[in-house]
């Protein structure tokens, strides 16, 4: 018996080993299969190679539409001169842009350039040029960035189009807003400086298309980045400049014309005011104006000037959402002439301090001398003391 069960055991050990054996061979016949699935998964040198001509098709697609949103013509017209004198070899991707190259195309970007560098140095008429340009150049950036691609599936081509032109208008914006703002000063010479220096970017960024389209990519996408989170203070600036030269087309500055400094807040300052009015102040005079600079007022907010009647050396900035106090003591007033705005400037009597500015329209020049005038006055005051307050009461 005790022979038996030994050789019924070893029969059953027996069985367990093959029927390892039979697993490990099972397993060593998928090992083969399981090793070649995994190199089919892992991706071709053709598939990668393809994937990143197509990334280089996007960057000089859109590298191109943003050049175009500052200056279309000379975009066009140096890329047609480079292509038709062999200056650079398109590569096979590439050779739908072969057409900028047609003599025809370059005499006509270059008669349009030359018409935009005399338009760009002059003041206000580049930006009667930049609004005249507002649908062109978005249009030019979206078909040189088609004309990139050749003739790929209408959806994609629909996509890149949408795309090239929202990264033409936005290029455009910034020169715009640029534009704007140097216009303020009426000497040419910054005109002509910005002109020049954007005249040398697109030939500079045409050059990194040409040879990193990844990098002149990652280029464009961080300036686009930096428009979105500039984007609030540049459409400020843009309608800034827009009211102010409208204001003075239809109001000339008059110096002299006798003025009476309103004392009713408009309702939605009014609503500001009285709601951070915690002491019960009362008005002594209100200006509408636009901030200008100064610390914790953020640059071209439309509001008004409040003086009240408790507090003589003090001066409220009120906007539509918040209301800040400005802190005269012993300020400096001065008001200054622009060439499209007038400006008050509250500036500390010592080397050390906070300078405040707020800007009124040309048509306002009497009413900023008259807040000149009444600041002035209550500057000039004695300060009293509590006791001489209550005294005085």
């Amino acid at each position: 018996m005790a022979r038996r069960s030994r050789t019924k055991s070893g029969f059953s050990r027996i069985k367990r080993m093959s029927s390892m054996a039979r697993s490990v061979a099972h397993a060593s016949r998928l090992c083969p299969i399981q090793l070649a699935s995994r190199k089919l998964a892992l991706p071709s040198r053709g598939s990668i190679l393809f994937h990143v001509e197509k990334i280089d098709l996007l960057a000089v697609a859109l590298g191109l539409a943003a050049l175009a949103g500052i200056n279309l013509y000379l975009t066009v017209f140096a890329t047609g001169l480079a292509i038709h004198f062999h200056w650079i070899t398109l590569a096979q991707q590439y050779q739908s842009l072969e057409i900028l190259g047609d003599p025809w195309i370059i005499s006509v970007a270059g008669v349009l350039y030359l018409l935009e560098f005399f338009a760009d140095k002059i003041p206000w008429v580049d930006s009667i040029w930049d609004a005249v340009h507002t649908v062109i150049r978005p249009i030019g950036g979206a078909l040189l960035a088609i004309q990139v691609l050749g003739h790929p599936n209408p959806p994609l081509t629909v996509i890149v189009a949408l795309l090239a032109g929202g990264t033409s208008l936005i290029a455009h914006t910034v020169k715009a807003a640029t534009r704007l703002a140097s216009n303020t000063s009426p000497e040419p010479f910054s005109n002509i400086g910005l002109s020049i220096g954007e005249d040398i970017a697109v030939l500079g960024g045409l050059a990194l298309v040409h040879f990193n389209p990844v990098l002149a990519l990652i280029v464009f996408l961080i300036g686009i980045g930096a428009f979105f989170y500039f984007a609030p203070k540049i459409l400020r600036a843009i309608k800034t400049k827009i009211w102010l030269a409208w204001k003075k087309l239809n109001g000339p500055a008059n110096h002299k014309m006798p003025v009476q400094l309103p004392i009713v807040l408009p309702n939605r300052l009014a609503f500001v005011f009285h709601r951070d009015n915690v002491l019960g102040e009362t008005i002594a005079w209100t200006a509408r104006c636009i901030s200008g600079r100064g610390r914790r007022i953020p640059a071209n907010l439309f509001g008004a000037l409040v003086a009240t009647r408790e507090e003589p050396r003090k001066l409220l900035f009120v906007t539509r959402k918040f209301a800040r106090t400005i802190d005269l003591g012993d300020a400096l007033v001065a008001h200054e002439s622009r060439f499209l705005f007038e400006n008050l400037v509250i500036s500390p009597a010592a080397a050390k301090g906070q300078t405040y500015s707020f800007i009124f329209p040309r048509s306002d020049g009497a009413v900023v001398e008259q807040i000149v005038h009444d600041l002035h006055q209550q500057l000039s005051e004695p300060v009293l003391t509590e006791q001489e307050q209550g005294a005085a009461v």
